[in-house]
């Protein structure tokens, strides 16, 4: 999914950002009677750029292919035509200064950060104490799950109508928020009508017998009848704080460790007990009990046995070239890692909140249609300002 969406961003609505990477960053016109350079240049950016993101990646250093993009062309401008060859700020006045050239984006990355940490920061606000840490949170998590659905679908269309492609919409300023806002309308009661009453049978019924296709039958999920005792080989809602300590487990654990990592907390390492004879020792810190994930099914499997040469051991590592990274378990690999770069993750995720697991496992159906929109989004952005450095494509 995230593979189709990526593309369909990158085709669908990426037309603005390759132009911008193409056109607004370095002056074309000062290739005009050596257009081999431009392309000689587009070359050594898009290899200067490939070589440091693979470098930043491998060592863990977080990595923008914006700001890396953006500096390989700026670079190659000013090494080939000068420091006056690039388009610094727009042409006119007033705000036509800042709405085109490098300061476009510049601006874009001061401002875009900031305003996605305050809507993400009054999202989870809203979600938090609206739901999680309700009496019932499960009942308010039905009401707000149709409003997610809906803002999200409606973002992306917006995204669509404003930013577009290569087809530019003809509707007017109130045409454009028409559509914005009834398809955003339509996506929640769909998802009000269909989907709630699928979620209720699963989520608070138990109903291990229905599979996706039932969402179609919508309202009359509800007049199923009870659910019968499900078999011993049901798994159920996956708990997804398996294998995640608290922070008061992680003190325990690190002080039956020994470990000098261990986050110290007076109230746990320093718990005593009094012997018969009146004097005390410290306390055997109780018993950690880590709730495991259920065994992940590899999709590579194990070598097989035999030549190298043979049909099953190709086929293997040609699983193993195409799909080791979706294969690794990057939260496991995560655990025990402590270093300049990651710092302590596992005393950073121990901090973090439990909430309710039936809760958890409702939005991560949303999570589905979010990280779909930010694939597409990504697409459009990130793989768009690829285009234009082809000399293909800029010749």
């Amino acid at each position: 999914m995230a593979t189709v969406m990526e593309l369909a961003g990158t085709i669908g609505v990426g037309a603005r950002v390759a132009d911008t990477i193409r056109t607004k960053i370095v002056k074309v016109d000062e290739f005009a009677e050596s257009p081999g350079v431009l392309m000689l240049g587009m070359v050594c950016t898009v290899i200067a750029s490939s070589t440091w993101l693979i470098f930043a990646t491998k060592i863990g250093f977080p990595v923008s292919t914006t700001h890396t993009v953006l500096g390989g062309v700026l670079g190659m401008g000013i090494a080939s035509v000068g420091v006056n060859g690039i388009s610094w700020i727009g042409t006119g006045t007033g705000t036509e200064l800042i709405n085109s050239g490098v300061v476009s984006v510049f601006l874009a990355w001061i401002i875009a950060p900031c305003l996605a940490g305050m809507f993400a920061a009054i999202l989870f606000t809203t979600t938090k104490y609206l739901v999680m840490l309700r009496k019932d949170p499960v009942k308010w998590a039905f009401f707000l799950i149709p409003f997610y659905f809906g803002m999200t679908a409606s973002l992306l269309t917006t995204l669509l109508l404003t930013k577009g492609g290569t087809i530019k919409s003809n509707l007017s300023e109130e045409g454009t928020a028409g559509v914005i806002v009834g398809v955003g309308v339509a996506v929640a009661v769909g998802i009000a009508v269909f989907w709630l009453p699928w979620l209720w049978r699963v989520v608070v019924k138990g109903d291990w017998q229905l599979n996706y296709f039932h969402v179609f039958q919508g309202p009359l999920l509800l007049r199923r009848g009870e659910v019968p005792p499900a078999p011993a080989s049901h798994v159920g809602i996956i708990d997804y704080y398996a294998g995640h300590l608290t922070k008061e487990e992680l003190d325990i654990k690190r002080a039956a460790e020994g470990s000098t990592t261990a986050t110290a907390d007076p109230e746990i390492t320093a718990v005593v007990e009094k012997k018969a004879d009146g004097t005390e020792e410290p306390a055997k810190p109780a018993p950690v009990v880590v709730r495991e994930n259920p065994p992940r099914k590899s999709l590579i499997g194990p070598k097989p046995a035999g030549s190298n040469f043979s049909g099953k051991v190709i086929f293997w590592w040609i699983k193993f070239l195409l799909f080791r990274g979706v294969d690794l378990d990057i939260v496991a690999l995560q655990k025990g890692k402590n270093d300049f770069l990651a710092g302590d993750l596992e005393l950073a995720h121990a901090g973090a909140a439990h909430y309710d697991n039936n809760v958890e496992h409702m939005y991560s159906y949303l999570q589905v249609m979010t990280a779909a929109t930010a694939s597409f989004t990504h697409g459009a952005n990130d793989a768009a300002k690829y285009v234009p450095l082809s000399p293909l494509v800029t010749s």
